[in-house]
């Protein structure tokens, strides 16, 4: 291999434009890795339509839920496929030690940081690379596994934060590219689940993961919804305390409905990102001693336990999936951008 094939972000709002790269000199405890997939995420219209600013100054590849193959580095990964963590944290300060590596101020962020995974190739240290067993790639492609580098692992880490137990209720706000996989992990840890959107047709995907609870709010007010929500945790036996509220459409609406519904003993945790700003009555967190949360990514000490849920056939990755060239990337970033795409698009290098 002499070079690396990518399409880099030059501007905000203009079309990716196709580079090459001479392959760097790949360092000590670093991984040259080819790339497999990698997902088209909500934060990368974010740097590209948005405004948000990458901490790389542009031109730079954008990317982040990448999946591959090690062609070099140390021995334990070289010829292994694996899952790149969307946060690599430096291993070594106080938030690490502490076991919040997740947010670690040392980290790195592909299509942050540095080039991402719109990418031929990529290097990046080794130290947290997920190993994906054959287990894995006997149900999904190794690139549909990419989104668990940021779109699994993200709900993954926050319900496990916000200690949610077998039997409680869990509603989760949004079932988009993130939120349908937090669903479906509400219920895999035994929780009852109630799916809340405006879109019937990513509510109707809710059937592929055994939850039967939906409720679209379209054209709804938040007093509607109260009372909706309120039957539906009747009608499901669930307690009316304790409740486990997962904002994942990162839009004021969706924000402002997520803390109205916070009661008693409950936990919000707010895993979707925009930014605009509400305006809420923090006295309501006093007075139903309630909890509010919020996640950065995902440690990748956790990596393998949502691994090992897709490799045992508990967790759905192919129904949310959808491949597409890298080649189309202009394309599929103005679909997104649109909304016309109904799952999660992966795209594989072709260049």
């Amino acid at each position: 291999m002499k070079e690396i094939r990518a399409y880099q972000m030059t501007e905000r709002d203009k079309p990716f434009e196709q580079v090459t790269f001479p392959v760097p000199e790949i360092g000590e405890g670093e991984a040259l890795i080819e790339i497999a997939g990698c997902g088209v995420c909500h934060t990368d219209l974010s740097f590209w339509h948005y405004g948000v600013p990458t901490r790389h100054e542009l031109p730079l590849v954008l990317g982040h839920e990448i999946s591959g193959t090690v062609l070099e580095g140390p021995s334990e990964f070289k010829g292994k496929p694996v899952v790149i963590p969307a946060v690599l944290p430096c291993g070594e300060c106080e938030l690490c030690k502490k076991g919040q590596s997740n947010i670690c101020q040392n980290q790195k962020m592909p299509g942050n940081d540095f080039n991402g995974g719109f990418s031929s190739h990529i290097v990046v240290p080794a130290r947290h690379l997920a190993l994906v067993p054959e287990s894995a790639l006997a149900t999904h492609s190794l690139a549909e596994l990419s989104v668990i580098a940021d779109a699994v692992s993200t709900p993954y880490q926050v319900i496990v934060k916000s200690d949610l137990q077998e039997g409680d209720f869990a509603i989760v706000i949004g079932v988009g590219g993130i939120g349908i996989y937090a669903a479906q992990l509400a219920r895999i840890f035994g929780a009852k689940v109630l799916a809340i959107d405006i879109a019937q047709d990513k509510l109707d995907q809710l059937a592929e993961i055994d939850v039967s609870a939906g409720l679209n709010t379209k054209g709804l007010d938040i007093k509607e919804i109260k009372k909706k929500v309120k039957g539906a945790c009747k009608e499901m036996g669930a307690s009316p305390f304790r409740w486990k509220i997962y904002e994942m459409t990162g839009t004021k609406a969706g924000q402002e409905l997520a803390f109205a519904l916070l009661g008693i003993a409950g936990t919000l945790s707010i895993v979707g990102f925009t930014l605009d700003k509400l305006e809420v009555r923090l006295s309501n967190l006093m007075a139903f001693d309630a909890k509010l949360i919020g996640t950065w990514g995902c440690k990748p000490e956790l990596y393998a336990d949502v691994i090992n849920l897709t490799a045992e056939g508990k967790l759905k990755l192919k129904p949310f999936t959808e491949t597409f060239g890298l080649s189309q990337i202009n394309d599929i970033f103005q679909q997104t951008l649109e909304h016309k795409l109904l799952k999660r698009s992966v795209l594989i290098p072709d260049l």
